[in-house]
């Protein structure tokens, strides 16, 4: 794994209901992820990108869902995300700078 790679992996972060519940319960944090991001690309880019120890990783692949446009029928992007468990002690806070 190239640092290059490593810097792509993360998308952004899931800022929903749910990702604030789990966040505030089980000091998880959600990720949108690349398509072919695997569990150890995702933890060594958050070590990385954050300098915190990750406990785990679990990864879900949301699939779009049908829409019509009018009369359209369409189809909203898969999404892939990724649960990511911080060690006890740790957070990931969105307000500071990364450096």
């Amino acid at each position: 794994m190239n640092q290059e790679r490593l810097l792509k992996v993360l998308v952004a972060p899931v800022i929903s209901e749910k990702s604030t519940m789990v966040s505030e319960k089980q000091n998880q944090i959600v990720f949108a992820v690349i398509p072919d991001a695997t569990k150890v690309e995702v933890k060594a880019a958050v070590e990385l990108l954050f300098k915190v120890q990750v406990k785990s990783v679990q990864i879900l692949n949301q699939k779009g869902k049908q829409k019509r446009y009018g009369r359209f029928m369409g189809k909203r992007n898969d999404v892939r995300k990724a649960y990511i468990t911080v060690a006890p002690g740790s957070e990931i806070n969105f307000a500071e700078e990364v450096k």
